[in-house]
């Protein structure tokens, strides 16, 4: 809040209607995504796997 107020210099209510993601953006601490890694890809595959079509028979 001190950082909100203070630091940034914003208004109350203008710092309470700041989402968490909003926040820690401004801070400059937004976490990074993840790299999709082996068993992240395995566990798409599973839940969407590939149709076969008339085209290809596969």
């Amino acid at each position: 809040m001190r950082a909100g107020i203070q630091g940034f210099g914003l208004a109350p209510e203008v710092f309470w209607r700041l989402s968490p993601a909003e926040f820690l953006l401004m801070l400059g601490d937004a976490p990074e995504a993840a790299p999709l890694r082996r068993a992240g890809l395995e566990a798409l595959i599973a839940r969407f796997p590939d149709k076969a079509t008339k085209e290809t028979g596969q």
